[in-house]
């Protein structure tokens, strides 16, 4: 068995449903980085850990709730780099949808410094619902 990557780990550590206590996982001058052209309002640049609270507030209350994050799995690339592939949940508008995306993490003197969310927005797929998970 080999033992997580530290940056896995710190990773690992991440609670986004509790990010107000997660102060010490985060650099001070962290930055979310969040494109996706069918959510153009949620779309640009989050700074500190206020922003990400805040860009995850802004897409629970467009998802009235319902956005849930799925981990699919979590790679170490270099001393630097952490990709998460997730599958996330969520009802927009009335339409359930589902989604791959891929989390970058830049890690830094054992904090997040910076982090990318690219979803797969071309491949979404509707399901039938989505606290169930069924399709």
């Amino acid at each position: 068995m080999t033992a997580d990557h530290p940056n896995v780990r710190l990773l690992k550590q991440l609670d986004l449903g509790n990010l107000g206590a997660m102060t010490d996982l985060f650099a001070p001058d962290f930055v979310w980085h969040y494109f996706n052209p069918k959510l153009p309002d949620l779309e640009g640049d989050y700074a500190g850990l206020d922003g990400l609270q805040r860009f995850f507030r802004n897409l629970g209350g467009k998802s009235a709730g319902t956005f849930k994050v799925e981990p699919i799995s979590v790679t170490a690339y270099g001393d630097e780099l952490v990709v998460a592939h997730v599958r996330d949940t969520m009802a927009i508008d009335g339409q359930s949808i589902v989604l791959d995306a891929l989390a970058v993490w830049r890690m830094v003197d054992g904090r997040i410094a910076e982090g990318w969310d690219i979803p797969a927005i071309n491949a979404a797929s509707a399901l039938t619902e989505v606290d169930s998970g069924e399709t």
